[in-house]
């Protein structure tokens, strides 16, 4: 099988546990390390799918490789190979599929629940969840929706949480890839942020760090859902 095409655009945000689930499944993934100079393919020869993290920059701001990644992802969407984006990556997709970048109302940082607000697009990703659900949040920014795109996510501190194109790409303001240790060190290398924050959305590392263990576990249960739908369109 062809590998997935993991992004990475900061040194401490990694793919955390989607490469995780994707060794439990036996998919192969190479990674791309934007922060480290790694080169962006000019095409998609031989790659089942396209996976977008985080990053402490915008998708707006003047960089040399924002331009090529966004190319990557509309030849991706064109081509029906699937694309996923966490964060700076779902604001990715956005961009490159027509909607903008902007700030959030309210800044975004720690454990928020999420609702779904389309139940009949939601299902295949999500299965039956009425409730809320937990996931983990840093940003300050937000997408709006490209054209086609149906939402199935929101929060109490902002309304795109999730968004769906195809019923194959899947794009995300919240993190479900987080793991004890990068919330650790996030929370290690974005204390002087939290600490100028003023925000009701934002939360202290100390309670940030609580009862990670379960509360990651929980996390990654919503993870699951997400992405073994995504696996399902996987180029093979």
């Amino acid at each position: 099988m062809h590998p997935v095409l993991i992004f990475r655009h900061s040194p401490i945000e990694g793919p955390g546990y989607f490469t995780t689930f994707l060794d439990r499944h036996g998919i192969p993934w190479q990674l791309v390390r934007i922060d480290a100079g790694d080169a962006i393919p000019d095409n998609l020869n031989g790659v089942a799918g396209l996976c977008l993290m985080g990053g402490p920059m915008s998708v707006n701001d003047d960089l040399p490789w924002i331009s090529s990644e966004l190319a990557l992802i509309r030849q991706s969407v064109a081509a029906d190979v699937p694309v996923i984006g966490h964060c700076l990556g779902g604001q990715l997709m956005s961009k490159a599929l027509g909607a903008t970048v902007g700030p959030n109302p309210i800044k975004e940082i720690g454990w928020g629940d999420v609702s779904i607000t389309d139940a009949d697009t939601a299902r295949p990703w999500l299965g039956e969840s009425p409730a809320p659900m937990p996931a983990f949040h840093w940003h300050g920014e937000t997408f709006t929706l490209p054209p086609g795109a149906i939402r199935i996510l929101e929060s109490t501190y902002c309304a795109n949480q999730a968004y769906v194109l195809n019923d194959r790409h899947i794009a995300m303001q919240c993190h479900v890839e987080m793991t004890p240790e990068l919330i650790a060190s996030w929370c290690e290398h974005g204390a002087p942020e939290i600490a100028a924050s003023n925000s009701p959305g934002v939360q202290s590392p100390e309670s940030i760090q609580a009862d990670m263990p379960a509360r990651t576990a929980r996390l990654h249960q919503l993870a699951d859902k997400i992405y073994s739908r995504w696996i399902q369109g996987l180029k093979r």
